[in-house]
């Protein structure tokens, strides 16, 4: 399993980026959100430019693709919109581009079918999956923690004391996903809060 690629970017275009890692060119399929965030990184022959691209792997009969991604927080996007159905890899990545992350779990969480509709290659059936779906996974995966109930966002919440608190609920015995969605709740109401103080609070609050 690769998860990451990092390298020279060698080419570039809205669709591919190729990277080249210890000699070897891997092209990587992209979103136009990725295109936009790394297109200023191309080598230029001022010096070698490099990137990082996190990696999702397709590997079929007739097919090794590879996707790449600029955070982990598209792929983890990416990830759940393929675990709908209906919803290819290229589909997945159509609706990337056509909506940034923070946008299409707004659209989410709001219930915005005719936002999702509107992509190419996406109908009423497949959009209402997508929102039925994935409304309370963008959550419970901390993919949509900027956006409380009523679809207003707020100030994101610091990812590392998140990461921490939610690692010291699992290793106390509790499941993953309702820790998080219990420290993401208290972080938007209280941003600036130490580890312990979160966890000392979720273990009040999480059932």
């Amino acid at each position: 399993m690769i998860e990451y690629i990092k390298g020279e970017l060698t080419e570039l275009t809205p669709a591919l980026a190729t990277v080249e890692a210890a000699g070897i060119g891997y092209g990587l399929n992209i979103s136009l959100n990725t295109f936009s965030a790394i297109q200023g990184l191309r080598a230029d022959g001022t010096g070698k430019k490099d990137v990082k691209l996190y990696v999702y792997e397709a590997i079929r009969e007739d097919a090794h693709q590879l996707y790449g991604f600029v955070n982990k927080k598209e792929r983890e996007m990416f990830l759940l919109l393929i675990s709908v159905s209906g919803v290819g890899a290229n589909t997945a990545r159509m609706i990337l581009s056509s909506l940034s992350v923070s946008e299409l779990c707004n659209a989410i969480s709001t219930n915005n079918e005719r936002l999702i509709k509107g992509i190419k290659g996406i109908g009423l059936k497949t959009a209402q999956r997508i929102i039925v779906d994935l409304r309370d996974k963008i959550v419970a995966l901390g993919i949509a923690e900027e956006i409380p109930v009523g679809g207003q966002v707020s100030a994101p919440v610091n990812s590392q004391v998140k990461d921490e608190a939610v690692s010291a609920l699992t290793m106390l015995g509790f499941a993953p996903a309702p820790s998080q969605k219990v420290v993401v709740a208290i972080m938007q109401e209280q941003p600036n809060a130490p580890v312990e103080q979160v966890v000392k609070q979720a273990l009040k609050m999480i059932k």
